[in-house]
């Protein structure tokens, strides 16, 4: 495709072509630059978010985005993360942090590269939604509005979800987690 772009581009200049062809060969390169943007814009279905003073290692935050996006479905299989270039242009850090990243979730059997062509989800972490998960998503969902309309910024949610949820892993379970059966 690249190719082809270029002969229309080289064409397009030729004065030997003639007007009509011309400007036939311009409206096909235009078109052609439209759907390459088109087709790249849609294979992309994750934008990693990157906090500097989480303490927490960029390449970290994004296996833990791309596990996370993974976990909700967000990703399926066959889907294409963004190349090393795209994540370094919207995030600003080093392309061997993105490719280290990317590599850890190789190993993890998550992704795969596929060279000339990008890094594509081999395997998903979702597991099938059930009516439970469904109605805590809703309880979730209005507890974060709460949380919103109390004044409290993504960071505050995010630290005060992160305690809770460490002092219940840190407290003695007082019955087993019951099973869907």
């Amino acid at each position: 495709m690249v190719s082809g772009i270029r002969v229309a581009r080289i064409l397009a200049r030729s004065p030997s072509l003639g007007p009509g062809l011309t400007s036939v060969i311009t409206v096909l390169h235009a078109f052609t630059t439209q759907l390459v943007k088109a087709w790249n814009r849609k294979e992309d279905v994750i934008e990693f978010r990157i906090d500097r003073g989480s303490g927490v290692a960029a390449y970290l935050q994004i296996v833990q985005q791309t596990e996370q996006a993974l976990r909700m479905g967000v990703l399926r299989v066959g889907d294409r993360l963004p190349t090393a270039r795209e994540v370094v242009e919207a995030t600003a850090i080093n392309p061997n942090t993105v490719l280290k990243a990317y590599r850890e979730l190789e190993r993890a059997g998550l992704v795969e590269a596929r060279r000339g062509l990008g890094t594509f989800v081999r395997r998903s972490l979702a597991r099938p939604e059930s009516e439970t998960d469904t109605a805590l998503r809703a309880e979730l969902g209005d507890w974060l509005a709460r949380a919103r309309d109390a004044g409290l910024e993504r960071e505050d949610i995010s630290a005060l979800f992160t305690s809770a949820l460490d002092a219940l892993e840190a407290a003695p379970r007082a019955h087993p987690p019951q099973k869907d059966t």
